[in-house]
């Protein structure tokens, strides 16, 4: 079975900061920027890409569709 790659794309703009992104991520690969957005939330972002695996289990809990999963077949 071919081992997948994943990577996330956030929308900083839309995350409000809530964190339930980072708790529902298995390879701890989402962390707070420590900054905030145009609208004044804190945000998150990936910090050990490498980890990812592609599960969407931070997409799937955000409540405001901020987080994009790609996956791709590694050899």
């Amino acid at each position: 079975m071919a081992k997948m790659k994943g990577a996330i794309v956030v929308d900083t703009t839309r995350c409000k900061g809530c964190s339930l992104c980072i708790v529902a991520c298995p390879c701890k690969v989402i962390e707070m920027a420590g900054k905030v957005n145009v609208h004044g939330y804190p945000y998150v972002e990936p910090k050990n890409m490498d980890s990812c695996v592609g599960c969407a289990s931070c997409a799937i809990v955000c409540p405001d569709g901020c987080i994009t999963v790609y996956r791709k077949k590694v050899e």
